[in-house]
């Protein structure tokens, strides 16, 4: 469980983290496994911005933030946040298994379902199971997962509840008093988040060997093969990039910034000379930060490009004058 901060101990922003809520959603999951957490202060917030705004304004330390699924891809907010806002920096990435339950008022059956509540992020994962069991049913937009089961029961007032039923995390009865009708409902079994910690913290995490960067990049112009020419920095110094996405400038009708993560370390040489060439290239480059990816695989790096390497390289290019 999350500590209970005592202001009379300091700071409490130093010790505070902020992460969707309300408590019981896949972010705070990640809080869980998250070894920066531990001993700190979770504050639940109603979505992304105002968890990045509470970093930001000093309110926080860090966030916890979704910023990629492996079913519904990248999730822009989150990556429209870090390209928006100034100084974050990723801390750490951990990864958590997605599965959903279909919850509903007690004494609800599921041939009583007509509206279903549910984040929209939750529900196209859900495609396949509620096409083959509630067709026909509407969809109910939630904040969150856990935000979701509140459709269940009516504002006050108000005489009927806004959705028969939610998708919710299976933990849902330890937040809510609902009954789960239904398991499993996520249409692959081998789901998952990636979330994100972040602060404004400069220093980076050392590097281990099994080490991911984050960038935001946008190109320097508008034409035939200036996508290829960013690509190349990164094909010809041996650094393999694991993500790329791209998401229009809304300043800038038409065109496009690159959100993507490459395996290495800013310390790694090969990482080094890559970016220094990025700079070279596009007039904006997002530094996000350099940390331990969550799966803990080593990088595979070709020898040719390998730290001793460089070096090799470097000492034999400065023995080629004689320098008085």
């Amino acid at each position: 469980m999350p500590a209970t901060h005592d202001e009379r101990s300091g700071d409490p922003a130093a010790e505070t983290i902020s992460y969707l809520g309300p408590a019981g959603t896949f972010t705070e999951a990640a809080l869980r496994v998250a070894p920066q957490a531990r001993g700190h202060h979770w504050k639940p917030v109603n979505n992304v911005g105002e968890a990045l705004a509470d970093v930001t304004a000093g309110r926080s330390r860090a966030a916890m933030i979704a910023i990629e699924n492996s079913i519904e891809g990248g999730v822009t907010a989150s990556q429209d946040a870090l390209a928006a806002i100034p100084g974050l920096r990723i801390e750490g990435e951990f990864v958590v298994p997605i599965r959903f339950s279909l919850a509903v008022r007690p004494g609800t059956m599921l041939v009583d379902v007509r509206t279903i509540a549910a984040h929209p992020v939750a529900y196209g994962q859900c495609r396949r199971w509620l096409g083959a069991n509630v067709p026909g049913h509407t969809h109910l937009p939630a904040a969150s997962n856990i935000a979701s089961a509140a459709a269940l029961f009516p504002d006050d007032g108000d005489e009927r509840a806004p959705a028969d039923a939610a998708i919710t995390p299976p933990t849902i009865r330890d937040y809510v008093d609902v009954e789960v009708i239904a398991d499993g409902l996520e249409d692959n079994s081998t789901a998952r988040t990636r979330f994100a910690l972040v602060g404004m913290r400069r220093t980076v995490p050392p590097r281990t060997g099994a080490d991911k960067t984050s960038l935001i990049v946008e190109l320097p112009d508008e034409r035939p093969g200036a996508l290829m020419d960013m690509l190349e920095q990164f094909a010809t110094r041996g650094v393999n990039l694991s993500m790329i996405a791209s998401r229009p400038i809304p300043e800038r009708p038409g065109s496009y910034r690159f959100v993507m993560d490459l395996d290495g370390h800013v310390d790694d040489a090969r990482v080094a000379d890559a970016l220094r060439g990025l700079r070279r290239f596009s007039p904006h480059v997002i530094f996000l930060g350099s940390y331990p990816r969550a799966d803990g695989a080593p990088v595979d790096v070709s020898s040719a490009y390998t730290d001793a390497h460089y070096a090799e390289a470097d000492a034999w290019f400065r023995g080629l004058v004689d320098r008085e």
